[in-house]
């Protein structure tokens, strides 16, 4: 079971919110998850990013992939080592 750390979408319509989850890579993109690790809030005029960087060096140390956009929050919000 490949595990992915991706974004889960909330909110309502034209207001989204999502939450950073990691799950199975064959669950649907709103569906089960593992564990939510974190928050994104694209509308302020500040983005909003919350991730728990211990839980998110855990899962990758486990081996779970982050898709592209989730790489690249990371990255901008330095919660990498």
């Amino acid at each position: 079971m490949p595990v992915k750390i991706r974004l889960a979408r909330g909110g309502r319509k034209k207001r989204p919110f999502y939450k950073i989850v990691v799950a199975s890579s064959e669950a649907p993109r709103d569906g089960r998850f593992i564990e939510r690790i974190g928050t994104y809030n694209p509308l302020p005029m500040q983005t909003q990013v919350q991730i728990d960087s211990e839980r998110l060096q855990y899962w990758l140390g486990q081996g779970a992939k982050p898709t592209d956009t989730v790489r690249n929050l990371i990255k901008k919000h330095g919660k990498e080592s």
